[in-house]
């Protein structure tokens, strides 16, 4: 009986150790996450466990055989005259997916679907202001079927000539493209990622401009067939000067 006392007690210091930790942990991110939004000042560096989240979009535009990436100008001392991806902090009630969308909606002026969870990006010195691990999340869009008014100082560049980026967006993007590549690639690729409506020139182009690298007409339509994936529309391309070539859709998501 002694002994079962003992060892009730020792579980109940350990749990309260366990909330002060939790607590400690909580103010210290709800602290910086303040200071990061300019409504209060940064705790010591020093202090324990400081640090806060982010969330940075990667939205890819593809437009004809080109493929594009959206960025914002980044006024953070220091890298004037860089750019940045759309991001911001994590809420202390928000979770991360909501995070991404509200990212989306209120700083690029659309709530882009399909944002996809690509991974965490937590180098200590990433960020000057803080501590600060930033989720990354990834989307492609088709410009050619969706005209997005762009909102404020937010530009489209091609992905193979991004002006200079700060903070280590560069990674971030680069990593993006990489798993961008890697969805298309699967047998079978995620549908989500094409074109709603497409002649195979315009799938082939779509995938050149994500891979970078030419591919065979003959041997790139043998593929896509045979994966069985999408739906003949019974259409054609119109005012076109050349012949017109057959329109397919995708399955249904």
């Amino acid at each position: 009986m002694k002994t079962y006392i003992i060892s009730c007690i020792e579980y109940i210091v350990q749990y309260f150790s366990y909330l002060k930790f939790n607590s400690a942990l909580f103010n210290s991110t709800y602290m910086v996450a303040h200071n990061l939004s300019g409504h209060q000042e940064r705790p010591d560096m020093d202090s324990f466990c400081s640090l806060a989240v982010s969330v940075d979009c990667v939205i890819f535009g593809s437009d004809q055989d080109q493929l594009k990436v959206l960025l914002m100008p980044c006024h953070e001392p220091g890298h004037q005259g860089q750019w940045i991806l759309p991001g911001d902090t994590v809420q202390v009630q928000e979770e991360l997916d909501a995070a991404a969308h509200r990212v989306s909606q209120t700083i690029a002026g659309t709530d882009f679907p399909h944002l996809s969870q690509l991974q965490a990006f937590g180098s200590v010195q990433r960020h000057p202001a803080a501590r600060v691990i930033s989720v990354a999340y990834y989307t492609l869009v088709h410009l050619r079927e969706n005209n997005f008014p762009l909102p404020g100082e937010l530009r489209w560049f091609l992905l193979k000539d991004l002006p200079a980026l700060a903070f280590d967006h560069g990674t971030i993007v680069t990593a993006a493209r990489d798993r961008l590549q890697q969805k298309l690639q699967e047998q079978p690729p995620d549908l989500r990622l094409l074109p709603r409506r497409f002649s195979f020139r315009e799938l082939q182009d779509l995938y050149e401009a994500v891979l970078d690298h030419k591919l065979d007409r003959r041997n790139f339509r043998k593929k896509v067939l045979a994966m069985n994936l999408l739906v003949d529309l019974h259409e054609a391309e119109s005012n076109v000067s050349h012949r017109p070539a057959k329109i397919y859709g995708r399955q249904p998501d």
